[in-house]
Protein backbone atom coordinates (compact mmCIF):
# COMPACT_ATOMS: atom_id res chain seq x y z
CA UNK A 1 0.00 0.00 0.00
CA UNK A 2 1.16 3.81 -1.24
CA UNK A 3 1.69 6.20 1.56
CA UNK A 4 -1.01 8.32 -0.31
CA UNK A 5 -3.46 5.38 -0.13
CA UNK A 6 -2.21 5.16 3.38
CA UNK A 7 -3.56 8.47 4.00
CA UNK A 8 -7.19 8.40 2.43
CA UNK A 9 -7.63 5.63 4.76
CA UNK A 10 -7.03 7.43 7.57
CA UNK A 11 -8.90 10.82 6.31
CA UNK A 12 -11.87 8.47 5.68
CA UNK A 13 -11.94 5.32 7.64
CA UNK A 14 -14.10 2.87 6.70
CA UNK A 15 -17.20 1.53 9.07
CA UNK A 16 -15.26 -0.48 11.86
CA UNK A 17 -12.04 1.03 11.51
CA UNK A 18 -10.38 2.85 14.49
CA UNK A 19 -6.94 4.29 15.46
CA UNK A 20 -4.85 1.06 13.46
CA UNK A 21 -4.98 3.22 10.37
CA UNK A 22 -2.57 5.99 11.70
CA UNK A 23 -0.15 6.11 10.08
CA UNK A 24 1.97 8.64 11.89
CA UNK A 25 5.63 7.33 12.65
CA UNK A 26 6.40 6.87 15.90
CA UNK A 27 9.91 6.81 17.59
CA UNK A 28 11.53 3.96 19.76
CA UNK A 29 11.24 6.03 23.03
CA UNK A 30 7.46 6.65 22.43
CA UNK A 31 7.12 3.34 21.62
CA UNK A 32 9.03 2.34 24.53
CA UNK A 33 7.09 4.78 27.13
CA UNK A 34 3.54 3.28 26.07
CA UNK A 35 4.87 -0.52 26.04
CA UNK A 36 6.11 0.39 29.94
CA UNK A 37 2.33 0.82 30.63
CA UNK A 38 1.36 -1.95 28.41
CA UNK A 39 3.44 -4.37 30.49
CA UNK A 40 2.29 -3.33 33.50
CA UNK A 41 -1.01 -3.87 32.90
CA UNK A 42 0.11 -7.60 31.10
CA UNK A 43 1.57 -8.09 34.68
CA UNK A 44 -1.59 -7.29 36.50
CA UNK A 45 -3.82 -9.79 34.55
CA UNK A 46 -0.92 -12.43 34.68
CA UNK A 47 -0.23 -12.22 38.38
CA UNK A 48 -3.94 -11.93 40.59
CA UNK A 49 -4.65 -15.40 40.55
CA UNK A 50 -0.93 -16.73 41.40
CA UNK A 51 -0.59 -13.83 44.37
CA UNK A 52 -4.33 -14.96 45.67
CA UNK A 53 -3.90 -18.82 45.35
CA UNK A 54 -1.12 -18.26 47.57
CA UNK A 55 -3.72 -16.67 49.90
CA UNK A 56 -6.79 -18.84 49.54
CA UNK A 57 -6.26 -20.97 52.98
CA UNK A 58 -6.21 -18.00 55.34
CA UNK A 59 -9.04 -16.68 53.27
CA UNK A 60 -11.10 -19.14 53.89
CA UNK A 61 -10.16 -19.53 57.55
CA UNK A 62 -11.13 -15.92 57.85
CA UNK A 63 -14.56 -15.91 55.87
CA UNK A 64 -15.48 -19.50 56.05
CA UNK A 65 -17.48 -20.77 53.26
CA UNK A 66 -15.00 -23.68 52.80
CA UNK A 67 -17.29 -25.17 50.30
CA UNK A 68 -17.44 -22.68 47.79
CA UNK A 69 -13.57 -22.02 47.91
CA UNK A 70 -13.12 -23.16 44.33
CA UNK A 71 -15.66 -20.52 42.88
CA UNK A 72 -12.89 -17.47 44.34
CA UNK A 73 -10.73 -19.30 41.09
CA UNK A 74 -13.61 -20.45 38.48
CA UNK A 75 -15.80 -17.01 38.66
CA UNK A 76 -12.41 -14.94 38.10
CA UNK A 77 -11.65 -17.95 35.32
CA UNK A 78 -15.37 -17.42 34.02
CA UNK A 79 -15.30 -13.83 33.43
CA UNK A 80 -12.46 -13.07 32.08
CA UNK A 81 -12.57 -16.23 29.67
CA UNK A 82 -16.02 -15.19 28.36
CA UNK A 83 -15.60 -11.26 28.21
CA UNK A 84 -11.92 -11.59 26.35
CA UNK A 85 -13.88 -11.58 22.82
CA UNK A 86 -16.55 -9.43 23.65
CA UNK A 87 -13.25 -6.59 24.66
CA UNK A 88 -11.26 -7.37 21.40
CA UNK A 89 -14.66 -6.81 19.15
CA UNK A 90 -15.48 -3.32 21.56
CA UNK A 91 -11.62 -2.45 20.77
CA UNK A 92 -12.31 -2.52 17.17
CA UNK A 93 -15.64 -1.35 17.25
CA UNK A 94 -14.61 2.02 19.55
CA UNK A 95 -11.25 2.22 19.85
CA UNK A 96 -8.43 0.66 21.66
CA UNK A 97 -7.19 3.17 24.20
CA UNK A 98 -10.44 3.99 25.91
CA UNK A 99 -11.55 0.33 25.63
CA UNK A 100 -8.65 -0.92 27.42
CA UNK A 101 -8.63 1.28 30.08
CA UNK A 102 -12.09 0.92 30.94
CA UNK A 103 -10.89 -2.53 31.47
CA UNK A 104 -8.21 -1.54 33.63
CA UNK A 105 -10.64 0.77 36.01
CA UNK A 106 -12.95 -2.38 36.25
CA UNK A 107 -10.14 -4.84 36.82
CA UNK A 108 -8.96 -1.96 39.82
CA UNK A 109 -12.92 -1.39 41.38
CA UNK A 110 -13.42 -5.41 41.47
CA UNK A 111 -9.92 -5.55 43.08
CA UNK A 112 -10.38 -3.17 45.84
CA UNK A 113 -14.56 -4.69 46.36
CA UNK A 114 -12.25 -7.94 46.41
CA UNK A 115 -10.16 -6.55 49.51
CA UNK A 116 -13.07 -5.10 51.18
CA UNK A 117 -15.27 -8.84 50.50
CA UNK A 118 -16.83 -9.90 54.26
CA UNK A 119 -17.99 -13.22 53.48
CA UNK A 120 -17.35 -15.65 51.10
CA UNK A 121 -20.52 -14.63 48.45
CA UNK A 122 -19.14 -11.07 48.34
CA UNK A 123 -15.67 -12.36 47.21
CA UNK A 124 -16.75 -14.81 44.55
CA UNK A 125 -19.01 -11.66 43.18
CA UNK A 126 -16.17 -9.33 43.03
CA UNK A 127 -13.93 -11.61 41.83
CA UNK A 128 -16.25 -11.93 38.76
CA UNK A 129 -16.06 -8.08 38.43
CA UNK A 130 -11.96 -8.24 38.46
CA UNK A 131 -12.23 -11.02 35.84
CA UNK A 132 -14.52 -8.59 33.20
CA UNK A 133 -11.97 -6.59 33.55
CA UNK A 134 -9.02 -8.96 33.22
CA UNK A 135 -10.20 -10.21 30.09
CA UNK A 136 -10.06 -6.54 28.67
CA UNK A 137 -6.41 -6.20 29.52
CA UNK A 138 -4.68 -9.02 28.03
CA UNK A 139 -6.14 -8.19 24.58
CA UNK A 140 -5.90 -4.52 25.12
CA UNK A 141 -2.29 -5.60 25.59
CA UNK A 142 -1.44 -7.25 22.42
CA UNK A 143 -4.05 -5.00 20.32
CA UNK A 144 -2.72 -1.99 20.95
CA UNK A 145 1.05 -3.31 20.65
CA UNK A 146 -0.26 -4.45 16.77
CA UNK A 147 -1.78 -0.87 16.16
CA UNK A 148 1.50 0.78 17.08
CA UNK A 149 3.93 -1.58 15.67
CA UNK A 150 4.89 -2.92 12.56
CA UNK A 151 4.79 -6.96 12.58
CA UNK A 152 8.56 -6.39 11.00
CA UNK A 153 8.99 -4.59 14.38
CA UNK A 154 7.10 -6.71 16.94
CA UNK A 155 9.56 -9.04 18.15
CA UNK A 156 11.30 -6.68 19.31
CA UNK A 157 9.27 -6.48 22.32
CA UNK A 158 8.57 -10.16 22.70
CA UNK A 159 10.73 -11.11 25.10
CA UNK A 160 9.36 -7.80 27.44
CA UNK A 161 6.00 -10.28 27.47
CA UNK A 162 7.90 -13.38 27.92
CA UNK A 163 9.62 -12.12 30.93
CA UNK A 164 6.69 -10.83 32.33
CA UNK A 165 5.29 -13.93 32.21
CA UNK A 166 8.41 -15.77 33.77
CA UNK A 167 8.37 -12.72 36.72
CA UNK A 168 4.53 -13.56 37.40
CA UNK A 169 5.28 -17.09 37.48
CA UNK A 170 7.95 -16.99 39.72
CA UNK A 171 7.08 -14.42 41.95
CA UNK A 172 3.45 -14.51 42.23
CA UNK A 173 3.53 -17.18 45.28
CA UNK A 174 6.38 -15.59 46.52
CA UNK A 175 4.68 -12.06 46.98
CA UNK A 176 1.42 -13.98 48.04
CA UNK A 177 2.35 -15.67 50.74
CA UNK A 178 5.17 -12.46 52.09
CA UNK A 179 1.80 -10.53 52.12
CA UNK A 180 -0.26 -13.12 53.30
CA UNK A 181 2.54 -13.83 56.20
CA UNK A 182 3.54 -10.00 57.18
CA UNK A 183 0.39 -8.16 56.12
CA UNK A 184 -2.92 -9.68 55.49
CA UNK A 185 -4.97 -11.24 52.85
CA UNK A 186 -6.46 -8.17 51.88
CA UNK A 187 -3.57 -6.74 50.51
CA UNK A 188 -3.16 -9.61 47.81
CA UNK A 189 -5.90 -7.49 46.45
CA UNK A 190 -4.95 -3.76 47.42
CA UNK A 191 -1.25 -4.72 45.46
CA UNK A 192 -3.09 -4.43 42.37
CA UNK A 193 -4.06 -0.37 43.22
CA UNK A 194 -1.01 0.80 43.01
CA UNK A 195 -0.07 -1.11 39.46
CA UNK A 196 -2.74 -0.12 38.33
CA UNK A 197 -2.98 3.46 39.02
CA UNK A 198 0.76 3.56 36.94
CA UNK A 199 -0.71 1.58 33.91
CA UNK A 200 -3.58 3.87 33.83
CA UNK A 201 -1.26 7.55 34.09
CA UNK A 202 1.20 6.02 31.70
CA UNK A 203 -1.08 5.13 29.00
CA UNK A 204 -3.13 8.30 28.99
CA UNK A 205 -0.01 10.42 28.83
CA UNK A 206 1.92 8.22 26.51
CA UNK A 207 -0.54 6.51 24.03
CA UNK A 208 -1.61 8.62 21.42
CA UNK A 209 -4.27 7.84 18.89
CA UNK A 210 -7.28 9.36 17.09
CA UNK A 211 -10.61 8.83 18.73
CA UNK A 212 -12.97 7.04 16.15
CA UNK A 213 -16.12 5.95 16.89
CA UNK A 214 -17.78 3.04 14.71
CA UNK A 215 -21.63 3.29 13.69
CA UNK A 216 -21.91 -0.27 13.52
CA UNK A 217 -24.28 -1.70 15.85
CA UNK A 218 -22.84 -4.29 18.86
CA UNK A 219 -24.02 -7.74 18.09
CA UNK A 220 -25.66 -8.56 21.21
CA UNK A 221 -26.94 -11.82 20.32
CA UNK A 222 -23.81 -13.10 19.09
CA UNK A 223 -22.31 -12.25 22.39
CA UNK A 224 -24.57 -13.20 24.18
CA UNK A 225 -24.53 -17.16 22.54
CA UNK A 226 -20.27 -17.12 22.70
CA UNK A 227 -20.67 -16.40 26.08
CA UNK A 228 -22.69 -19.00 26.41
CA UNK A 229 -20.60 -21.71 24.84
CA UNK A 230 -16.82 -20.18 26.31
CA UNK A 231 -19.14 -20.39 30.13
CA UNK A 232 -20.35 -23.67 29.37
CA UNK A 233 -17.02 -25.20 28.73
CA UNK A 234 -15.20 -23.67 31.47
CA UNK A 235 -17.55 -25.41 33.63
CA UNK A 236 -17.12 -28.36 32.08
CA UNK A 237 -13.44 -28.48 32.17
CA UNK A 238 -13.77 -27.06 36.06
CA UNK A 239 -16.51 -29.69 37.66
CA UNK A 240 -15.70 -32.49 34.96
CA UNK A 241 -14.35 -35.19 37.05
CA UNK A 242 -14.12 -32.66 40.58
CA UNK A 243 -18.22 -31.94 41.72
CA UNK A 244 -19.83 -34.09 39.03
CA UNK A 245 -19.09 -36.98 37.10
CA UNK A 246 -17.79 -37.05 33.54
CA UNK A 247 -21.08 -38.57 32.56
CA UNK A 248 -23.28 -36.57 34.82
CA UNK A 249 -26.52 -35.62 33.58
CA UNK A 250 -24.81 -31.76 34.90
CA UNK A 251 -21.33 -32.35 32.47
CA UNK A 252 -23.95 -33.58 29.52
CA UNK A 253 -26.35 -31.24 30.17
CA UNK A 254 -23.56 -28.40 29.93
CA UNK A 255 -21.68 -30.43 26.59
CA UNK A 256 -24.97 -30.15 24.77
CA UNK A 257 -25.87 -26.53 25.88
CA UNK A 258 -21.98 -26.00 24.68
CA UNK A 259 -22.49 -27.37 21.32
CA UNK A 260 -25.94 -25.92 20.66
CA UNK A 261 -24.90 -22.41 21.56
CA UNK A 262 -21.72 -22.05 19.52
CA UNK A 263 -23.50 -24.07 16.39
CA UNK A 264 -26.18 -20.97 16.89
CA UNK A 265 -23.53 -18.54 17.13
CA UNK A 266 -21.53 -19.30 14.16
CA UNK A 267 -25.29 -19.47 12.04
CA UNK A 268 -25.89 -15.61 13.49
CA UNK A 269 -22.29 -14.49 13.02
CA UNK A 270 -22.91 -15.12 9.34
CA UNK A 271 -26.24 -13.04 9.35
CA UNK A 272 -25.24 -9.92 11.23
CA UNK A 273 -23.61 -6.71 9.56
CA UNK A 274 -21.00 -6.88 12.03
CA UNK A 275 -20.23 -9.98 13.91
CA UNK A 276 -18.77 -10.57 17.45
CA UNK A 277 -16.10 -12.98 15.99
CA UNK A 278 -15.70 -12.32 11.93
CA UNK A 279 -15.63 -16.44 10.88
CA UNK A 280 -13.87 -15.22 7.69
CA UNK A 281 -10.67 -14.78 9.68
CA UNK A 282 -10.70 -18.76 9.67
CA UNK A 283 -10.89 -18.96 5.87
CA UNK A 284 -7.00 -17.55 6.03
CA UNK A 285 -5.00 -20.90 6.42
CA UNK A 286 -2.52 -19.49 8.35
CA UNK A 287 -4.75 -17.87 11.57
CA UNK A 288 -6.65 -21.34 11.24
CA UNK A 289 -3.25 -23.07 11.92
CA UNK A 290 -2.08 -20.68 15.11
CA UNK A 291 -5.23 -21.29 16.79
CA UNK A 292 -4.74 -24.59 16.84
CA UNK A 293 -1.22 -24.29 17.97
CA UNK A 294 -1.96 -21.87 20.71
CA UNK A 295 -4.96 -24.20 22.08
CA UNK A 296 -2.44 -27.14 22.86
CA UNK A 297 0.59 -24.26 23.60
CA UNK A 298 -2.21 -23.52 26.48
CA UNK A 299 -2.87 -27.08 26.90
CA UNK A 300 0.82 -28.14 27.70
CA UNK A 301 1.40 -24.97 29.54
CA UNK A 302 -1.20 -25.43 32.14
CA UNK A 303 -0.78 -28.93 32.59
CA UNK A 304 2.81 -28.28 32.98
CA UNK A 305 2.09 -25.55 35.55
CA UNK A 306 -0.03 -27.74 37.60
CA UNK A 307 1.44 -30.83 37.70
CA UNK A 308 5.48 -30.35 37.93
CA UNK A 309 5.23 -28.13 41.42
CA UNK A 310 3.12 -31.73 42.76
CA UNK A 311 5.72 -34.16 41.35
CA UNK A 312 8.99 -32.04 43.02
CA UNK A 313 7.30 -31.15 46.17
CA UNK A 314 5.66 -34.65 46.81
CA UNK A 315 8.23 -37.19 45.42
CA UNK A 316 11.46 -34.79 45.05
CA UNK A 317 10.55 -33.21 48.27
CA UNK A 318 11.21 -29.69 47.06
CA UNK A 319 9.44 -27.17 49.39
CA UNK A 320 6.32 -25.75 48.98
CA UNK A 321 6.62 -22.49 50.39
CA UNK A 322 9.01 -21.41 47.20
CA UNK A 323 6.75 -23.39 44.84
CA UNK A 324 6.98 -20.67 41.56
CA UNK A 325 10.95 -21.22 41.73
CA UNK A 326 10.36 -24.69 41.33
CA UNK A 327 9.30 -23.73 37.97
CA UNK A 328 11.85 -20.99 37.19
CA UNK A 329 14.07 -23.66 34.66
CA UNK A 330 11.06 -23.51 32.24
CA UNK A 331 10.88 -20.20 32.70
CA UNK A 332 14.21 -19.66 32.01
CA UNK A 333 13.78 -21.57 28.55
CA UNK A 334 10.78 -19.76 27.45
CA UNK A 335 12.37 -16.20 28.29
CA UNK A 336 15.68 -16.70 26.41
CA UNK A 337 14.15 -18.32 23.23
CA UNK A 338 11.57 -16.08 22.91
CA UNK A 339 13.77 -13.24 22.99
CA UNK A 340 16.30 -14.71 20.56
CA UNK A 341 13.29 -15.77 18.29
CA UNK A 342 11.89 -11.65 18.52
CA UNK A 343 14.93 -10.64 17.57
CA UNK A 344 15.65 -13.16 14.14
CA UNK A 345 12.08 -12.37 13.04
CA UNK A 346 12.31 -8.06 12.95
CA UNK A 347 16.09 -8.91 11.66
CA UNK A 348 14.76 -11.21 8.60
CA UNK A 349 11.13 -10.71 8.66
CA UNK A 350 10.86 -14.82 8.63
CA UNK A 351 8.82 -16.45 10.91
CA UNK A 352 7.37 -20.45 9.66
CA UNK A 353 10.23 -22.02 10.82
CA UNK A 354 9.72 -21.12 14.61
CA UNK A 355 6.54 -22.78 15.08
CA UNK A 356 7.66 -25.95 13.45
CA UNK A 357 10.81 -26.36 15.73
CA UNK A 358 8.58 -24.63 18.72
CA UNK A 359 6.17 -27.36 18.40
CA UNK A 360 8.86 -30.13 17.51
CA UNK A 361 10.93 -29.38 20.94
CA UNK A 362 7.49 -28.45 22.99
CA UNK A 363 7.18 -32.75 22.18
CA UNK A 364 10.07 -33.71 22.63
CA UNK A 365 10.15 -31.65 26.52
CA UNK A 366 6.80 -33.55 27.41
CA UNK A 367 8.34 -36.83 26.17
CA UNK A 368 11.64 -36.00 28.80
CA UNK A 369 8.63 -35.08 31.24
CA UNK A 370 7.24 -38.42 30.94
CA UNK A 371 10.37 -40.52 32.15
CA UNK A 372 10.34 -39.19 35.35
CA UNK A 373 10.36 -41.61 38.36
CA UNK A 374 10.89 -41.94 41.67
CA UNK A 375 14.72 -41.65 41.27
CA UNK A 376 15.09 -39.00 38.40
CA UNK A 377 17.63 -35.56 40.38
CA UNK A 378 16.16 -32.39 40.83
CA UNK A 379 19.09 -31.37 37.92
CA UNK A 380 17.80 -33.71 35.20
CA UNK A 381 13.72 -32.63 35.94
CA UNK A 382 15.36 -29.17 36.16
CA UNK A 383 16.78 -30.02 32.40
CA UNK A 384 13.91 -31.93 30.91
CA UNK A 385 11.80 -28.36 32.43
CA UNK A 386 14.22 -26.31 30.17
CA UNK A 387 13.40 -28.28 27.16
CA UNK A 388 9.41 -27.83 27.27
CA UNK A 389 10.15 -24.10 28.05
CA UNK A 390 12.45 -23.45 25.09
CA UNK A 391 9.76 -25.24 22.33
CA UNK A 392 7.17 -22.68 24.11
CA UNK A 393 9.42 -20.20 23.83
CA UNK A 394 9.60 -20.60 20.30
CA UNK A 395 5.59 -20.26 20.48
CA UNK A 396 4.44 -18.10 22.96
CA UNK A 397 4.64 -14.61 20.74
CA UNK A 398 4.94 -15.98 17.65
CA UNK A 399 1.51 -17.39 17.46
CA UNK A 400 0.19 -14.07 18.49
CA UNK A 401 2.21 -12.48 16.07
CA UNK A 402 1.15 -14.94 13.00
CA UNK A 403 -2.51 -13.95 13.95
CA UNK A 404 -2.07 -10.53 13.78
CA UNK A 405 -0.48 -10.39 10.51
CA UNK A 406 -3.43 -12.93 9.27
CA UNK A 407 -6.29 -10.29 9.82
CA UNK A 408 -7.04 -6.56 8.32
CA UNK A 409 -6.34 -4.11 11.06
CA UNK A 410 -9.77 -3.09 11.60
CA UNK A 411 -10.33 -6.91 13.17
CA UNK A 412 -7.31 -6.53 15.05
CA UNK A 413 -8.64 -6.70 18.42
CA UNK A 414 -10.96 -9.82 17.48
CA UNK A 415 -7.53 -11.39 15.88
CA UNK A 416 -5.93 -10.88 19.27
CA UNK A 417 -8.78 -12.23 22.02
CA UNK A 418 -9.52 -14.91 19.47
CA UNK A 419 -5.63 -16.46 20.02
CA UNK A 420 -6.18 -15.46 23.68
CA UNK A 421 -9.29 -17.26 23.62
CA UNK A 422 -8.25 -20.65 22.41
CA UNK A 423 -5.00 -20.39 24.73
CA UNK A 424 -7.48 -19.88 27.64
CA UNK A 425 -9.53 -22.77 26.44
CA UNK A 426 -6.70 -25.15 26.00
CA UNK A 427 -5.24 -24.25 29.39
CA UNK A 428 -8.83 -25.42 31.02
CA UNK A 429 -9.27 -28.48 29.13
CA UNK A 430 -5.41 -29.36 29.49
CA UNK A 431 -6.04 -29.10 33.33
CA UNK A 432 -9.21 -30.89 33.31
CA UNK A 433 -7.90 -33.68 31.39
CA UNK A 434 -4.54 -34.22 32.91
CA UNK A 435 -5.97 -34.22 36.06
CA UNK A 436 -8.27 -36.87 35.08
CA UNK A 437 -5.53 -38.97 33.89
CA UNK A 438 -3.69 -38.24 36.48
CA UNK A 439 -5.76 -39.42 39.14
CA UNK A 440 -6.90 -42.31 37.62
CA UNK A 441 -3.08 -43.78 36.98
CA UNK A 442 -2.55 -42.90 40.70
CA UNK A 443 -5.45 -44.86 42.13
CA UNK A 444 -4.67 -47.62 39.68
CA UNK A 445 -1.19 -48.02 40.11
CA UNK A 446 -2.26 -47.91 44.20
CA UNK A 447 -4.41 -50.18 43.87
CA UNK A 448 -1.98 -52.83 41.65
CA UNK A 449 1.12 -52.40 44.56
CA UNK A 450 1.03 -54.93 47.49
CA UNK A 451 -0.63 -53.71 50.46
CA UNK A 452 1.86 -51.95 53.30
CA UNK A 453 0.90 -51.56 56.98
CA UNK A 454 -0.42 -48.69 57.72
CA UNK A 455 -1.16 -47.33 54.20
CA UNK A 456 -4.42 -45.26 53.73
CA UNK A 457 -6.50 -45.23 50.50
CA UNK A 458 -5.42 -43.18 47.52
CA UNK A 459 -8.16 -40.75 47.86
CA UNK A 460 -7.06 -40.53 51.22
CA UNK A 461 -3.24 -39.82 50.28
CA UNK A 462 -4.68 -37.30 47.43
CA UNK A 463 -6.05 -34.73 50.09
CA UNK A 464 -3.07 -34.95 51.90
CA UNK A 465 -0.14 -31.72 51.93
CA UNK A 466 3.30 -33.10 51.26
CA UNK A 467 4.03 -32.05 54.98
CA UNK A 468 1.59 -34.72 56.18
CA UNK A 469 2.43 -37.11 53.53
CA UNK A 470 6.21 -36.67 55.43
CA UNK A 471 4.89 -38.00 58.59
CA UNK A 472 3.39 -41.25 57.48
CA UNK A 473 5.20 -44.14 57.22
CA UNK A 474 8.60 -44.53 54.67
CA UNK A 475 6.52 -47.75 53.31
CA UNK A 476 3.77 -45.62 52.48
CA UNK A 477 5.27 -43.01 51.19
CA UNK A 478 7.48 -45.14 48.42
CA UNK A 479 4.07 -46.51 47.36
CA UNK A 480 2.60 -43.43 47.04
CA UNK A 481 5.78 -41.72 45.35
CA UNK A 482 5.52 -44.84 42.85
CA UNK A 483 1.49 -43.85 41.80
CA UNK A 484 2.71 -40.23 41.64
CA UNK A 485 5.73 -41.16 39.37
CA UNK A 486 3.28 -43.27 37.05
CA UNK A 487 0.75 -40.71 36.95
CA UNK A 488 3.11 -37.71 35.82
CA UNK A 489 4.40 -40.30 32.66
CA UNK A 490 0.82 -40.41 32.03
CA UNK A 491 0.57 -36.60 32.00
CA UNK A 492 3.43 -35.73 29.84
CA UNK A 493 3.45 -38.82 27.31
CA UNK A 494 -0.64 -37.84 26.47
CA UNK A 495 1.26 -34.09 25.87
CA UNK A 496 3.55 -35.51 23.77
CA UNK A 497 1.17 -37.11 21.79
CA UNK A 498 -0.86 -34.03 21.75
CA UNK A 499 1.76 -31.83 20.72
CA UNK A 500 2.49 -34.04 17.48
CA UNK A 501 -0.94 -32.19 16.32
CA UNK A 502 1.03 -29.01 16.53
CA UNK A 503 3.83 -30.39 14.85
CA UNK A 504 1.60 -31.64 12.32
CA UNK A 505 -0.34 -27.56 11.97
CA UNK A 506 3.11 -25.97 12.05
CA UNK A 507 4.33 -27.72 8.99
CA UNK A 508 1.32 -25.89 6.92
CA UNK A 509 2.01 -22.46 7.97
CA UNK A 510 2.95 -20.00 4.96
CA UNK A 511 6.09 -17.33 5.97
CA UNK A 512 3.95 -14.83 4.29
CA UNK A 513 6.31 -11.89 4.66
CA UNK A 514 6.14 -9.70 7.57
CA UNK A 515 5.66 -5.79 6.30
CA UNK A 516 7.20 -2.60 8.12
CA UNK A 517 10.68 -1.77 9.99
CA UNK A 518 11.42 0.88 12.50
CA UNK A 519 8.65 3.73 13.32
CA UNK A 520 6.30 2.69 10.13
CA UNK A 521 2.66 2.08 10.92
CA UNK A 522 0.95 -1.15 10.86
CA UNK A 523 0.03 -1.96 7.30
CA UNK A 524 -3.77 -2.13 6.52
CA UNK A 525 -4.06 -5.82 5.46
CA UNK A 526 -2.16 -8.43 5.43
CA UNK A 527 -0.42 -9.79 2.05
CA UNK A 528 -2.66 -12.71 1.53
CA UNK A 529 -5.19 -14.37 2.89
CA UNK A 530 -5.54 -18.11 2.05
Amino acid sequence: MSQQQVETSAENPPAGADETTDPTPRSPREIRLVMTGLVVAMLLAMLDNLIVGTAMPTIVGDLGGAEHLSWVVTAYTLATAASTPIWGKLGDLYGRKGTFLTSIVIFLIGSALSGLSQSMTELIAFRAVQGLGAGGLMVGVMSIMGALIAPRDRGKYQGMFAAVMALATIGGPLVGGFITDHLSWHWTFYINLPLGLVALAVVIVTLKLPKVRSTAKIDYFGALLLTTGITSLVLITTWGGQQYAWGSKTILGLAALAVASLIAFCYVEQRVEEPMLPLGLFKNLNFTLVSIIGFIVGFSMFGAVTFLPLYQQTVQGASATNSGLLLMPMMFGMLVISLAVGQAVTKTGKYRIYPIIGTAVMAGGCLLLSTLSTDTTRFSSACFMIVLGAGMGFLMQITMLVAQNSAELKDMGVASSTATLFRTIGGSFGVALFGALFNDRVKSTMSTLPAQPGAKGSAQLTQMGPGELRKLPAAVQDVYHHAVSNGIHTVFLWGAVISLIAVAAAVFIRDIPLRGGPGQAAPEKNLEAV
